[in-house]
């Protein structure tokens, strides 16, 4: 390293990004800013995906991370080189579901933006486990100056412990992972998919594979499809463009039986954030 980088990093695409000084001025997707949180970053500011709001941030997403003084430069098509650079970042970490495309950011906006400054781009797909990339998240916490803290490692191994314990036995309540999207369908998850619901199968819970069809991470069914399954637990992705729950129609009976679980599609790569999701989970099994 020489004297004129002091700090550098290799993303996920295999770019090395360097600087002068360590970064302190951190603009990051949303998903990647709750996570530098928890590794003890505050990000200077956050953008959103084409999904969220332009305007308000999506609270499913932002995990821990206070909002407040926390700049959200918006999301989709109003996201351009301007509004990035607004708030002088010096480094941009951006997230990616494979192929090295950042995520979030029409692909030229994100081609013109490292042009002015370094951006991180870290995996985030499913062909990683989420140990994996929470890895990464804090690989690059260190590398800025930061680290989790040692009882976020122990919360995670306790609730580890205690969601494999309580799912030892032969009857496994049957857990279904899905997003509401309005009174007819749903898209039902399908776990090996997402690396926080292949967590949750390694540790023996019953997750519910929905059949075989279109759709390589979801299957969209009608919600009469979706009762008949009979999950006990289900986990509902609670992003700002999910709709709710159904409380009556086909999915009454499930609605009236079956424990919910706030679930967001897009984690919060931290051990901290990924201890309290196994507990709402082990919540709901032991309830």
């Amino acid at each position: 390293m020489s004297e004129q980088t002091v700090w550098r990093f290799s993303d996920d695409r295999g770019q090395v990004s360097t600087a002068g000084r360590r970064p302190a001025r951190v603009l990051a997707y949303v998903q990647a800013g709750a996570a530098l949180w928890d590794h003890g970053i505050r990000p200077s500011g956050i953008f959103g995906s084409g999904h969220d709001d332009p305007v308000v941030p999506d609270e499913a997403k932002t995990g821990s991370l206070p909002l407040a003084g926390v700049a959200y430069v918006g999301a989709g098509a109003a996201l351009d080189v301007d509004a990035l650079l607004n708030g002088e970042p010096d480094l941009v970490v951006a997230v990616s579901y494979g192929g090295g495309q950042v995520y979030g950011l029409d692909p030229e906006t994100a081609k013109h933006l490292e042009g002015h400054v370094p951006v991180v781009v870290i995996d985030v797909g499913q062909a990683r486990t989420l140990a994996e990339i929470g890895d990464r998240f804090a690989e690059l916490a260190r590398s800025l100056g930061a680290e989790e803290p040692a009882a976020a490692g122990q919360e995670l191994d306790a609730a580890r412990d205690r969601l494999r314990a309580l799912v030892a036995g032969p009857d496994r309540a049957r857990v279904l992972a899905l997003s509401p999207a309005g009174l007819e369908q749903a898209h039902l998850a399908r776990p090996r998919m997402w690396p926080e619901l292949r967590v949750l199968a390694e540790l023996g819970v019953g997750l519910v594979e929905p059949a075989e069809g279109p759709g390589a991470n979801w299957s969209t069914v009608g919600w009469d499809q979706a009762a008949a399954l009979e999950p006990a637990v289900v986990l509902a992705d609670i992003r700002a463009h999910a709709t709710a729950l159904p409380g009556d129609g086909p999915w009454a009976a499930v609605a009236g039986s079956a424990r919910v679980v706030p679930w967001n599609p897009e984690p919060v790569c931290s051990a901290r954030a990924h201890a309290r999701f196994l507990a709402l989970v082990a919540d709901a099994l032991e309830a």
